[in-house]
């Protein structure tokens, strides 16, 4: 993806969809807070889950339980950079799966 703003607009809509999908919860189940290009998820226990921006390289990373992601946009989808069959929002609800034991669909 060439254009910024093409990628800010795909990755304010992928935080929009985890915001949609989360922010309702119990947050003693999990806490859905964002700041900026961050947003944070705090499970029972203190367990996190970290979903940032990252603009020089038009992506978006995932890092939770000492993993990390760099997803990049597709054009349809937010692809792992490594193996394209891994994708964003599928990653992030078998996280939250694990850490929170709730059946997320983004």
């Amino acid at each position: 993806m060439n254009d910024e703003a093409e990628y800010f607009r795909h990755a304010e809509a992928a935080f929009r969809r985890i915001d949609n999908a989360l922010g309702d919860l119990d947050v003693a189940l999990v806490d859905c807070e964002r700041s900026g290009d961050v947003i944070t998820l705090t499970f029972a226990g203190g367990k996190r889950c970290v979903v940032n921006t990252q603009r020089p390289t038009r992506q978006i990373w995932l890092a939770a339980s000492s993993r990390g992601w760099h997803f990049r946009f597709d054009g349809t989808n937010w692809v792992d950079e490594k193996d394209a069959s891994v994708e964003f929002f599928a990653t992030l609800a078998v996280i939250v799966k694990e850490l929170a034991q709730l059946d997320v669909r983004f």
